[in-house]
């Protein structure tokens, strides 16, 4: 059996947020909450995840024109790194 399933609350919370229903402190806080999933990952994959969620939170204190990065780059990195993540919790 793998170990994808882990990866299944950061990749809900990443739906809801781009479906408008959680706000971006929401997805962190739930990202940063996943300390199994973290932990069955190469430490990189942390260091990577919480770059990307202080930008993502940093970029909602501001207005997408005012931020010098935008949120749906951001989303579509965290997507990237829930993708990979699953690929290592699966063996590939």
């Amino acid at each position: 059996m793998t170990r994808s399933h882990l990866v299944t609350p950061v990749q809900d919370a990443l739906t809801a947020f781009t479906q408008g229903s959680v706000t971006a402190f929401a997805l962190s806080h739930t990202a940063r909450d996943q300390a199994d999933l973290l932990a069955a990952l190469p430490p990189r994959y942390a260091e990577v995840l919480h770059g990307l969620l202080d930008r993502l939170e940093s970029s909602a204190l501001f207005s997408e024109e005012s931020c010098s990065f935008s949120q749906k780059d951001l989303v579509d990195s965290l997507q990237m790194w829930v993708d990979k993540a699953r690929g290592v919790l699966e063996g590939h």
